[in-house]
């Protein structure tokens, strides 16, 4: 059974830098497509970034060139970098994993494994 785990959550000022990391435990990363999601008090949950089986990444346009999805297969973790934050990007931050190495540059849109979250909040 596979389980995915967030960490590097906290809080941030606007303008600010955050990391999270997505460990991943079960599965060959190498053959999964990894999402990061966000959802914000009262409102829907939101895909922010995606990276496929080949490495392809997509971002949400609300945070296209400020944060950035990074795969490392050989330690088993997905890093989000998060820079230039604002206060819209508050919200528990979550991974979800899914193996789609028959679409190597597709994100999937169901996902098998999802993580418990982690806190981020930007605000002065």
């Amino acid at each position: 059974q596979g389980q995915v785990v967030e960490s590097g959550g906290g809080s941030a000022q606007p303008g600010g830098s955050l990391r999270l990391s997505c460990s991943t435990y079960g599965f060959t990363l190498n053959y999964y497509a990894i999402g990061w999601f966000r959802q914000a008090p009262g409102k829907q949950r939101e895909r922010v970034a995606c990276v496929t089986t080949d490495h392809t990444t997509y971002y949400a346009d609300s945070v296209k060139g400020r944060f950035t999805i990074g795969k490392d297969n050989a330690a088993n973790v997905v890093h989000l970098e998060m820079s230039s934050l604002k206060p819209d990007d508050t919200g528990l931050y979550f991974c979800a994993a899914t193996d789609y190495s028959r679409r190597p540059s597709t994100c999937p849109k169901v996902y098998d494994y999802w993580g418990r979250g982690t806190q981020v909040t930007v605000s002065s």
